[in-house]
């Protein structure tokens, strides 16, 4: 991993900042930036029809690359506008009837969560959510004796949650799944990007993943990955247009065989390109390269920051580039002050955004610093320092 060149070629890093909010919104590499605008340049010429059949196998790259990203074919890749657009599509090709299960966990992404009460509350189906163990990590047995009493319709998992650095076992998890045949979808809009994430290992049906986090692209951008399994069972989203069907007859229609049935026809494809360029960027530096970058500067915080007597809410056998802090009191508004006043970026996350959780852990609100691989060690060493003599 060439830093010096990373450094360079992101150009939020200059103003004197300190960034170190990636699992909000991250800084675009100059190339990403620099391909979309010159695509919109292309567009406010000839119009967007015309410059979308000059790039059409430019285009196509996106898929290729982006399959190359988690280890599957291109032919799995859809694109989104956000993860949250891919999780909405993935679950929408489910029909769900009354009385069906979703087994999930007590650490999912909100809005994931809000979802499935919301399908709780207009269909009717059970929302089940499995015990994690004392150390954080997930019951596996308690998810099979969950199975095997309630055989439910999916089970939804959040690689990463947004709210701590955990990662769950998402792995155990689909040898599970694929042990009882049920529907396995993962929500991996933390982790892709920051570390190596592998559809095959995880064995997932359904894979979301936004743009705009450590995956370091433009925002109203990001992916859906969808197993051969399904679509070979015809799984579509509740409302497909033209872009997932070929109109064959006054009232029927043939599918298109690939994941892309799961995208819309009209698509921004300066954002699919600026995004595709995200893409290749982290394949060439290398995501096994990235995730050892990570958990050094992750490592080192996490310790520098219990050294210095703040209490981390990071809880877990295996932690991500997440760190999550308070000080012993519960406090944050000295920390964000601190941190505000250096330049140092950082978001907050409070207890409606991880109910349970912060319930669990009796805490109703936590500081969150997400360092990335454009960071540096010394970065860290400095955020560290600052904190310290304002504690």
């Amino acid at each position: 991993m060439n830093l010096d060149q990373i450094r360079q070629d992101t150009k939020g890093l200059s103003d004197n900042k300190i960034f170190l909010n990636n699992a909000g919104s991250s800084l675009m590499p100059k190339v990403v930036v620099e391909s979309m605008v010159d695509y919109f340049h292309q567009e406010e010429q000839f119009g967007g029809y015309e410059i979308a059949n000059r790039n059409a196998t430019l285009l196509e790259e996106f898929y290729e690359e982006t399959a190359k990203l988690i280890n599957c074919k291109s032919s799995n890749i859809a694109f989104a506008t956000s993860a949250t657009d891919a999780y909405a599509k993935a679950l929408a090709s489910i029909i769900f009837k009354e009385g069906d299960v979703i087994i999930t966990t007590v650490d999912d992404y909100i809005s994931n969560q809000i979802v499935f009460i919301s399908l709780q509350k207009k269909l009717n189906i059970k929302v089940i959510r499995t015990k994690n163990l004392s150390d954080n990590e997930l019951d596996l047995e308690d998810l099979e004796n969950l199975i095997k009493q309630h055989n439910p319709k999916l089970i939804a998992v959040t690689h990463i949650p947004t709210n701590s650095g955990l990662i769950q076992n998402v792995e155990g998890v689909g040898k599970i799944c694929r042990q009882y045949d049920i529907l396995y979808l993962v929500d991996a809009c933390q982790s892709v990007g920051q570390m190596v994430v592998d559809v095959k290992k995880i064995d997932c049906d359904f894979l979301t993943v936004t743009g705009r986090k450590f995956m370091r692209g433009p925002r109203g951008t990001g992916f859906l990955y969808v197993s051969d399994r399904v679509l070979e069972q015809n799984y579509t989203p509740l409302l497909l247009d033209m872009r997932g069907a070929n109109w064959t007859e006054y009232d029927d229609y043939e599918l298109f065989k690939t994941a892309k049935r799961f995208e819309h026809w009209e698509v921004s494809y300066g954002s699919l390109l600026g995004f595709m360029e995200a893409v290749k960027y982290a394949n060439n530096i290398g995501l096994d390269n990235i995730e050892n970058y990570n958990k050094n500067l992750s490592g080192k915080l996490r310790e520098n920051l219990k050294n210095s007597g703040f209490k981390v809410w990071d809880w877990g056998n295996k932690l991500s580039s997440i760190i999550t802090f308070s000080e012993p009191n519960g406090d944050l508004e000295n920390i964000q002050k601190v941190l505000k006043e250096n330049n140092i970026f950082f978001s907050v996350t409070y207890k409606n955004s991880a109910l349970i959780d912060f319930t669990n852990k009796n805490v109703n609100g936590i500081v969150r610093l997400s360092p990335h691989y454009f960071n540096t060690i010394e970065e860290i060493e400095t955020v560290s320092e600052i904190l310290k003599n304002s504690f």
